[in-house]
């Protein structure tokens, strides 16, 4: 925030999320001398929540209940891609909406507009930033245990890869998300993952199956931005969290991952943006417990 207003820090590319209560309402985004204006539909009324989807992310959630409240579908989905100093304002339905809560999240990656109305647009990056625990006398790029909590909420067969890009806007030395070669230089890029209670140490993280858990990790150094690719292995499909990737519909690049609050993503598995309820697969990075000690006070 400067002056009051605010405005994007770096050049980075932005979710916009919709979640309209009760009736269908209008969005527009402007940024800079950039403008996004769309329509949106309501949410389902048990669309996930950041609350519900954090909930999802632990291992003794009840997979009945993910079942149970799958197939709701979120609001519109949007992107935008703004410069390093581009003011930001939200309007929803005619009204500026405020953003006064991103004083307290915007550290994580998010930022949520909203009306009194109770309607909001959340505006979000589509990356992790990886915060290291260890940091080793000398070493300026710790390495550190990432843990990886994954729940299905899908029946097709999924599988998730995980990968550094150099900025914000998803570059891979150069090559930008959409280019003919950017799926070579992402896999080049990709973090070894290895699943917990066995497996053998591979690129691809298999989908733990409809209402499953699973957990693994990945190596990573201090500020490492993480981005994500998802296959859909009964229908042969690839999607990234980057839209400029993805398949176009009506022409326009469909979005096919959504934020639910800090380092957790919500995956839409579907074609065109399938049923739009972004829980086929939930991620959530957790860079800080695999150095927990288990104790909130200790004797010397």
């Amino acid at each position: 925030m400067h002056n009051g207003a605010w405005e994007s820090g770096v050049h980075q590319t932005l979710l916009v999320q919709t979640t309209f209560l009760n009736a269908a309402g209008a969005v527009s985004v402007n940024a800079g001398g950039d403008s996004l204006d769309f329509s949106s539909q309501a949410s389902d009324s048990y669309a996930w929540t950041s609350r519900f989807a954090g909930q999802v992310a632990q291992e003794p959630f009840d997979d009945a209940l993910v079942t149970l409240f799958d197939q709701q579908s979120q609001g519109m989905l949007g992107q935008l891609t703004v410069d390093a100093g581009d003011a930001f304002s939200v309007a929803i339905n005619g009204s500026l909406a405020s953003g006064a809560a991103g004083l307290l999240t915007s550290d994580f990656g998010f930022i949520d507009f909203q009306t009194a109305d109770g309607n909001s647009v959340r505006l979000a990056r589509p990356v992790a930033v990886a915060e290291t625990v260890v940091a080793p006398v000398g070493d300026p790029s710790p390495t550190g245990t990432t843990i990886l909590r994954l729940r299905q909420a899908d029946t097709d067969s999924l599988a998730v890869r995980f990968y550094k890009v150099d900025d914000y806007v998803g570059t891979v030395g150069g090559v930008a998300p959409g280019d003919a070669n950017y799926a070579a230089a992402a896999a080049g890029t990709a973090y070894t993952v290895s699943p917990l209670g066995g497996g053998p140490a591979q690129t691809w993280l298999s989908g733990p199956g409809y209402g499953g858990y699973q957990e693994a990790t990945i190596n990573v150094q201090q500020g490492d931005i993480i981005a994500m690719e998802l296959q859909n292995l009964t229908t042969g499909d690839t999607y990234w969290a980057f839209s400029q990737a993805n398949e176009t519909v009506a022409g326009q690049q469909v979005g096919h991952v959504w934020n639910y609050g800090p380092n957790t993503w919500g995956w839409e598995a579907g074609q065109g943006g399938g049923d739009s309820d972004f829980n086929d697969l939930v991620v959530q990075f957790d860079f800080t417990s695999a150095y927990g000690n288990g104790f909130l006070l200790g004797v010397a």
